[in-house]
């Protein structure tokens, strides 16, 4: 292998158009617990961890043109997803807070069952269950 991993994860960073919201989003509303915040020549990165994962929210000092949204809108990255346990509670506490679902709890392998959740810019949130 070509890239011998330092660590068991991979991280993300997400360009957002309003950060309160965001960290709202990730930290307030999903759990993430927030670490620090990096100041960069771009913006000020907002660093939340999730296991040995880290989701960066960069906050741009120039917030940059919104692109498509949506699965099938693109080519690239098309959205972050999050293996967790007990899908059928975080869909309805997700659904209390009035967060958009893109796809409701669904089962797509027989082993595997999936929710999608919009961020505030669009960005799609997948929540994974394994059995």
């Amino acid at each position: 292998m070509l890239l011998k991993p330092a660590k068991d994860s991979v991280d993300v960073l997400i360009f957002v158009r309003d950060i309160r919201r965001s960290l709202d989003f990730y930290h307030g509303t999903l759990g993430l617990k927030e670490e620090d915040e990096v100041e960069t020549p771009f913006g000020t990165v907002h660093r939340l961890r999730y296991g040995t994962s880290l989701v960066k929210l960069m906050d741009p000092k120039e917030v940059p043109p919104e692109g498509p949204i949506g699965l099938e809108k693109q080519l690239g990255i098309r959205y972050l997803s999050f293996v967790i346990r007990d899908l059928s509670r975080v869909c309805a506490v997700l659904e209390e807070k009035g967060v958009e679902f893109t796809m409701p709890e669904t089962q797509v392998l027989p082993d595997t069952r999936i929710a999608m959740v919009k961020d505030p810019d669009g960005n799609i949130i997948e929540l994974n269950e394994r059995m």
